[in-house]
């Protein structure tokens, strides 16, 4: 498999992995490339069909757990510590479990085991309603500014909303379509048993895509899992407050 794009930071013997959401890209977290690359080696990708990635043949779980391992292979790392958020967040958990020998640690940020309800009803409606700007020929770039926008709070840094919005602008609108069809699909919630790496659940409890509440119960189905929810902030929260962000991780790192 040819690995996605990526950028990477610093030169450290241990390997940082960041996966974004479905919004993001590689420089969402060009914060924490900025605070951790001084002891670590920092490396976030552009998800497959996303920014300078060439698209998967059809994006699937399984495809993008491989292409986040290739991105190791490329930077001749056998394993890494792996920062996933949302959908970047599921993307870690079918990584830690289909690949776990290349999970050193696991921090599953604002992301849930399972999306939707269980008769498929949410789903269906989530998934009309975020293809319908789609459908009358809007593109992520016309959307962003309103969607990023609406989840930040107004304390957040002007330079890390412009930084989300082009990230977003930056998505084909075939890709941002697939990613949507992918994310309804996901379900490893009877599997979260069996991670095995360590593994800090970080939600923030203000976020109401994946609630604070929820990622307690699914913290306590992982084995020796970490639960942390950050005060005051959002879904994006790493944008938000990336000092208080940063601190959770590193409180985590310190364990490893």
């Amino acid at each position: 498999m040819t690995a996605p794009a990526f950028k990477t930071a610093g030169t450290g013997d241990r390997v940082l992995l960041f996966l974004h959401g479905i919004g993001g890209g590689k420089a969402s977290f060009d914060d924490q490339l900025a605070t951790f690359a001084p002891a670590w080696r920092c490396v976030s990708w552009d998800m497959p069909g996303y920014g300078d990635s060439a698209p998967l043949p059809a994006m699937a779980w399984p495809a993008l757990a491989d292409a986040a391992a290739a991105v190791l292979d490329q930077v001749d790392a056998r394993r890494a510590v792996v920062v996933g958020h949302s959908m970047g967040g599921m993307i870690a958990q079918e990584l830690a479990l289909s690949h776990p020998d290349r999970v050193a640690g696991l921090v599953l940020y604002a992301t849930t085991p399972f999306f939707g309800s269980r008769d498929g009803s949410f789903q269906k409606t989530f998934l009309a309603q975020r293809l319908a700007p789609l459908e009358h020929g809007l593109t992520p770039a016309a959307m962003a500014p309103e969607v990023i926008g609406g989840m930040l709070r107004p304390e957040t840094p002007a330079a890390a909303r412009q930084r989300a919005i082009a990230c977003m602008s930056a998505i084909p609108a075939a890709a941002y379509r697939a990613a949507l069809e992918c994310l309804v699909s996901f379900d490893r919630n009877a599997d979260l048993p069996r991670i095995a790496a360590p593994t800090l659940v970080l939600a923030c409890d203000r976020d109401p895509i994946a609630p604070a509440v929820t990622m307690a119960k699914m913290a306590q189905r992982i084995p020796g899992a970490r639960h942390v929810a950050l005060a005051g902030l959002g879904h994006q929260g790493h944008l938000e407050d990336a000092a208080a962000f940063d601190g959770a991780l590193a409180d985590f790192f310190r364990t490893l």
